[in-house]
């Protein structure tokens, strides 16, 4: 079971944006693989943080074309997670408190 939980969030997802939001809303944003429920993400989430996860959001991100000395490519599609925590927690990634 735990192993399930560690393949279906991949990374926390910081960017100016998710700080943004996260900050304003108690929010918080997860890189996700493709395949994961919005059920299977809640569970995750409240099982590795120890909170009451109130809302999942999730969208699909498409990867960008870029072009390397005239080669061309794309990178990987992936998924994004947005998770909204109850009132008063907090998730802490860089262990700060």
């Amino acid at each position: 079971m735990k192993e399930h939980i560690y393949k279906v969030l991949l990374s926390p997802h910081v960017s100016e944006k998710t700080t943004r939001v996260g900050e304003a809303a108690n929010q918080y944003t997860f890189k996700v693989v493709k395949t994961a429920t919005k059920q299977q993400i809640k569970e995750a989430v409240e099982s590795l943080f120890d909170v009451n996860v109130q809302q999942v959001r999730t969208v699909n991100m498409k990867g960008k074309s870029k072009t390397f000395r005239f080669r061309s490519g794309k990178r990987a599609d992936w998924k994004k997670a947005y998770v909204s925590l109850a009132e008063g927690q907090s998730i802490d990634f860089y262990g700060t408190e």
